[in-house]
């Protein structure tokens, strides 16, 4: 496993870091989450990231059994905050200072540690004041609850206003996490700019696009049975890349992908880590031996005529356009 830095701060993450969105308290039994958990940590992964929402806070839970035992200061843990979570009443969404330290309060007593290294408002939310939410952030941090503060698809308008706060409050802000990957690109234009510029890293989710660029899903061909095109909770995600143009343009990746050694998915990883902005590419798994794979594209180096070929053959499906960083 290889490291980066988180932004311009002294701490460091694995660069694949593991992630249980659609998996754990969900799609798999609690025994197959451990199983992909320990294989995870098998395999040199220190950065675990989850979110209160995540299977309505179950996901936290599953998370926090199976790291117990684990030296926690041998372990980066990510969680984040903004959408509702329990009965969904008035003040259960957003981030407002009384949602966010509620949540983060029940966030730690269901990962079962004293403190988060990550916290990240989950969207931007435009009805609270950005001065509330990144006091009660200030004040997590001052008490020793959340070590570094980070967001979760903000563009970069957002994250130069936060930035600004940030500094004023001399809280550490560090990070954006973003979806990314060959095929959806559209924090390239303005959102890793402004990143640079304020001293944040990318900790991408989604860097094989839902599954698309493992080649698994076939033109003209129904989705295979329980897959994520199959799952009511991932329908909605991938359903964007479900698309025969963009499908026959990713069976053009095999042949890259043979020619350097790898998987479509371990290419399609890779890739993203190419980007010296992106700090760490999230990774799910339903099995363990997909982390075992998966994990391979970590310290992968590929050349610029490697890259070329890439886009070559994603001409006229890759997606650009800024504006579709997502908010509420």
């Amino acid at each position: 496993m290889e490291f980066r830095r988180l932004g311009r701060s002294g701490l460091s993450v694995s660069e694949i870091s593991y992630g249980n969105w659609l998996t754990h308290g969900s799609q798999i039994e609690e025994d197959q989450a451990k199983a992909c958990v320990n294989a995870a940590l098998d395999a040199g992964i220190t950065t675990f990231d989850t979110a209160d929402v995540y299977a309505n806070t179950k996901a936290e839970t599953v998370l926090g059994r199976a790291l117990h035992g684990q030296r926690r200061e041998s372990l980066e843990i990510f969680t984040k905050v903004f959408w509702p979570t329990g009965p969904g009443g008035p003040n259960d969404r957003g981030l407002s200072r009384k949602h966010i330290i509620e949540s983060c309060n029940a966030s730690l007593t269901r990962l079962q540690t004293d403190y988060v290294d990550l916290y990240q408002a989950h969207r931007f939310d435009r009805n609270t004041p950005l001065e509330e939410t990144f006091l009660a952030f200030s004040d997590l941090v001052r008490q020793g609850k959340v070590l570094y503060i980070g967001v979760s698809e903000w563009n970069a308008e957002q994250i130069t206003r936060g930035a600004a706060l940030a500094r004023e409050l001399n809280v550490p802000f560090v990070s954006n996490q973003p979806q990314y990957s060959a095929l959806w690109r559209v924090i390239e234009d303005q959102v890793i700019p402004a990143s640079k510029r304020e001293g944040l890293s990318q900790i991408v989710w989604s860097p094989i696009a839902q599954g698309v660029l493992t080649g698994k899903y076939k033109p003209g061909r129904q989705a295979p049975e329980g897959s994520r095109a199959t799952d009511p909770a991932g329908q909605r995600m991938i359903s964007r890349f479900m698309d025969d143009d963009v499908l026959t343009a990713v069976q053009g990746l095999q042949p890259i992908a043979d020619e350097v050694g790898l998987s479509m998915a371990q290419l399609a990883i890779a890739w993203v880590l190419q980007n010296d902005n992106v700090a760490s590419a999230i990774i799910g798994a339903s099995r363990p031996e997909q982390v075992g794979e998966n994990v391979k594209a970590a310290g992968v180096k590929l050349d610029a005529e490697v890259m070329a070929k890439i886009d070559a053959a994603l001409a006229g499906v890759v997606q650009t356009d800024p504006t579709l960083t997502q908010t509420p």
